[in-house]
């Protein structure tokens, strides 16, 4: 960048020169010298001398008579091209340098009464401490009249509970007291780099350190301090602010600083009236990596510098009450929350919290909220920040008075249920709210609902408009959804408040007639249903019981307090109530994901296609266990894998199917699962694949290049070494057609190494036809050798696969070292290949264990629909162990990364 900066520059100050102007190149050039020598990034400047002198060489300078003119484009093109706004050029015939006398030069009087009249200290309400520095002293200055300083100053605030820290008027300072001050507000124990500030005059860099033996008493790291600032702020002020900030020792409060520099030269361009300010040296803070000049430090709290104060009051005020906060949110957690083992560590995750960060009421909501969150990774337990706070009634523990008189109570019951049956004899019955279960209320619940529904088909259970009520309603009306034969246990409710556990299972006895388990039930939800309405369409899934449709629910599962912490607009959420379900989860809310996502208003539409859908589904599951049993290399996991699909549709476990795409993922998943076999799999494909009928495609003869090409990779390693990378097992009609290109263009090249390394990392897999051939290569012509042996549940035949007698071209041979690549993705009939040369002792495997895959599979259509099953059909047996391993995988002889495998397998040859 710094080859190109510079011509920039001069294009564009050169260029913006009128023609009638008198410009003397030699002033450029005397620039140009300065900021070499001068500039505190040398590494913008690379070649700055030579571009000048070439463009002055070239005549393109054109001169100005204006001076004042000159200096303003010169400013222009040096600002605009180093983007650095401290470079100014000016015109100043009457300039004389004035160099201000040292702090530490002057009489001893006078310096400690301008040090004094540079700091004011006070106490405010409360015990704030109010320091405001308008001058930084240097470190011979602090040394001479540090302990007088102390006594007179710091000693007044150094006990203070607080500080307010101003700057806002600290125009004026030297760097090296930086330290001094950063001091006071850190620990001895261990020194911390501050800042490095590089010096281009003497080419020299010196490392700001604190200091671990300071006059007089620290401020320490734990109180509050606050830093004002104003875009006065400016010089070795900033560099204390960014320092405090960045350390993360002090919140800053106001505006943006002045954006100042670490030391800034006015320097005489030649013998002229033309002066160049350059800053000479540069800060670059360790903490950071970054620096304060020029951009200036950003408070943390924005405000014009007038209002500083006060903010900075009102801030302390909120730092102030945190510790309370806090304390008052770990006693609502120690009480309440039903996760009792987690509360100590979470108790000690808040008292060991940094709120450096907090500002404001909200800000500190946000922080605790963040930490709650983190801590117990429960969604239900949080805080917010709620000024217009309303308290509410706990669900769970009040609810509508349920009327005791059986007329009122039919009149509650119709309010709150609907019944009717739809087209299809199927069952609806709307629950916009879960009543409190009492004797009287199972009485007319029979009467106005299940004895109507009792002879339905199906069920729908509508609670798109349930937002909660009772949770020991839930075990009544699943009771009624089991067949009276069966007793199971339903969910747990754990209730820290009462410090009781209460299991909710199948009723003994109901008053009415089951509906029982062997139909269909289809629950609506919405982003209304809420609380216990989203518990039962929880349980119907963990249960599997029926299916669900509709959209998310709203994910309010309460079961919590709320508390408003005193004097705050902070509300701590504390979940009181565990919900166990029938596996032994906690269900922590979050809404509930329907089987089949559709809109709300959409959702009985849904129900009566995915209940036509349902009515098949026994036979397409059966239909699997057939092509499996028919199908399947091993029989007897075949037949009990059919099996295992055919219970858990009996089981229930296929209700959360909806259609063909879920019906896929759910049988590849139970096929895998249960057979151990992650080859078996089921897709759903709107058109037949073309797989069914494949045939391998012999090539043309211009063809043939192009697959060798793309097919194999050939190398000649050192130590003549030979290396060998195919992608893919071509069928052995292929390798036939394109054997004599493939003996001249790949064969001839390696066939005469000492060693070859073949490279089945990428390979995998294909047609195993021409495996034997392959194999053939590494071996002499006689004997012949069993390579290994191939059962095809088709044909019900075991095939012993041999070496072959004759091939094309000279032989490898049996002698040589041969190491084969493998990684998780070599597959298939590359997995036979190294296998077997394994197995026989022929070739070293290096690499990561293979995938398991096939020998081969074939693809079979489901029941004539658009599903289709990949079964593999044959099993590969061992030569030497007579064991099968077609989806066990080759373990490598030396296990490495498989990007390693290459360079691991040379150093071994």
């Amino acid at each position: 960048m710094a080859h190109t900066t510079v011509p920039l520059l001069l294009m564009f100050f050169l260029c913006t020169l009128s023609s009638d102007s008198s410009f003397q190149p030699a002033l450029v050039l005397e620039m140009a010298k300065i900021l070499l020598e001068n500039y505190c990034f040398p590494e913008n400047l690379v070649g700055m001398q030579e571009a000048i002198q070439q463009a002055i060489n070239s005549g393109e300078i054109l001169q100005i008579s204006d001076r004042k003119t000159l200096a303003t484009v010169l400013t222009a093109g040096v600002q605009g091209a180093l983007n650095d706004p401290r470079l100014t050029i000016s015109y100043e015939p009457n300039f004389v340098p004035v160099m201000p006398p040292t702090l530490s030069s002057l009489p001893k009087e006078q310096l400690i009464r301008l040090v004094k009249n540079s700091v004011k200290a006070d106490i405010l309400e409360n015990n704030v401490g109010y320091l405001r520095i308008d001058r930084i002293i240097g470190e011979e200055t602090a040394v001479k009249f540090g302990s007088q300083l102390m006594g007179n100053i710091w000693d007044n605030i150094a006990h203070t509970s607080s500080l307010i820290f101003d700057l806002r008027y600290s125009t004026a300072g030297e760097l090296s007291g930086v330290p001094f001050i950063i001091s006071y507000f850190s620990d001895p124990e261990s020194v911390i780099h501050i800042d490095t500030v590089y010096d281009r005059p003497s080419n020299s860099t010196r490392e700001l350190w604190t200091i671990p033996s300071i006059v007089g008493e620290r401020y320490g790291k734990k109180k509050d301090v606050i830093i004002l600032t104003s875009r006065c702020t400016t010089g070795a002020a900033e560099a204390v602010a960014y320092a405090l900030k960045n350390l993360r020792r002090a919140i800053t409060v106001g505006e943006k600083s002045a954006g100042g520099s670490v030391k800034v030269q006015k320097i005489r361009i030649a013998q002229s009236k033309f002066y160049i300010t350059v800053p000479v040296a540069r800060s670059v803070s360790p903490i950071t990596g970054q620096s304060w000049e020029v951009t200036g430090v950003s408070p943390n709290v924005h405000i014009i510098a007038k209002e500083a104060v006060a903010k900075a009051k009102s801030l302390l005020a909120i730092r102030n009450y945190i510790p309370k906060v806090v304390q008052r949110i770990s006693d609502k957690i120690d009480r309440f929350y039903t996760f009792t083992e987690r509360v100590p560590a979470l108790l000690q995750l808040l008292e060991s919290t940094d709120f450096l960060s907090v500002v404001s009421e909200e800000g500190l909501a946000i922080r605790l909220n963040q930490v709650l969150q983190t801590g117990s990774e429960d969604p239900r337990l949080t805080i917010k920040y709620m000024p217009e706070y309303v308290a509410n009634v706990e669900e769970g523990h009040e609810h509508d008075k349920v009327p005791d008189d059986p007329g009122l109570l039919t009149e509650y019951i119709d309010t709150l249920h609907k019944v009717e049956i739809l087209p299809g004899n199927t069952g609806y019955v709307r629950f916009d709210k879960f009543v409190k279960s009492s004797a009287n209320l199972e009485e007319v619940m029979t009467k106005k609902v299940w004895v109507p529904l009792k002879d339905t088909a199906n069920l729908i259970i509508d609670l798109r408009y349930n937002t909660g009520g009772s949770s020991t309603s839930l075990a009544i009306i699943l009771s009624y959804l089991q067949d009276t034969s069966q007793k199971q246990h339903f969910f747990t409710i754990y209730d820290r408040i009462q410090n009781s556990t209460t299991e909710h299972n199948t009723l003994p006895k109901i008053t009415g007639p089951a509906y029982g388990s062997k139909r269909e039930i289809y629950v609506l939800t919405s982003y209304y249903t809420a609380s216990v309405g989203e518990e039962f369409a929880y349980l119907i899934q963990s249960l599997h019981q029926g299916t669900v449709i509709g959209e998310i629910t709203s994910g309010t599962l309460m079961h919590s307090k709320t508390f408003k912490i005193e004097g705050t607009n902070i509300a701590i959420t504390v979940p009181f109530i565990n919900f166990i379900d029938n596996n032994g989860e906690f269900w922590l809310g979050g809404g509930v994901v329907p089987d089949a996502i559709v809109l709300a208003e959409e959702a009985v539409d849904h129900v009566h296609e995915i209940a036509e859908f349902h009515k098949g589904l026994n036979s397409l599951i059966q239909g699997a266990g057939d092509l499996l049993e028919d199908h399947y290399a091993i029989h007897e996991v075949a037949l009990k894998v059919s099996k295992v699909l055919v219970s858990k549709w009996a089981d229930g476990l296929y209700r959360s199917v909806v259609d063909f795409e879920s019906l896929a993922l759910q049988l590849t998943a139970d096929l895998q699962e249960t057979s151990g076999d992650h080859r078996l799999h089921v897709f759903h494909c709107e058109v037949e694949p073309e797989s069914l009928h494949e045939l391998p495609k012999i090539p043309t003869a211009e063809e043939m290049g192009y697959i060798i090409d793309a097919l194999f990779k050939i190398e000649l390693l050192p130590g003549n070494i030979g290396y060998l990378r195919f992608d893919m097992m071509a069928d052995i009609e292929v390798v036939k057609a394109i054997g004599p290109h493939l003996i001249k263009s790949v064969w001839s090249k390696i066939k005469n190494t000492d060693a070859l390394i073949i490279d089945m990392r990428y390979n995998s897999g294909g047609y195993s036809t021409a495996i034997p051939l392959l194999c053939s290569y590494f071996f002499d012509a006689e004997p012949l050798h069993h390579l290994y042996s191939v059962f095809d549940r088709t044909t019900t035949t075991m095939t012993e696969v041999m070496t072959i007698p004759k091939v094309r071209g000279q032989r490898y041979g049996s002698s040589k070292e041969l190491f084969i690549l493998t990684s998780h993705m070599t597959g298939s009939a590359a997995e036979v290949f190294t296998c077997t040369m394994k197995d026989l002792n022929r070739a070293t495997i290096v690499g990561e264990p293979t995938t398991g895959g096939s020998l081969s599979s074939r693809t079979y259509q489901i029941r004539d629909t658009v599903l289709y099953a990949s079964i593999p059909n044959q099993a590969v047996f061992s030569a030497v162990t007579g064991k099968m391993w077609s989806f066990s995988g080759v373990e490598p002889h030396i296990a490495v990364q498989a990007n390693e495998a290459l360079s691991v397998a040379q150093k071994i040859l």
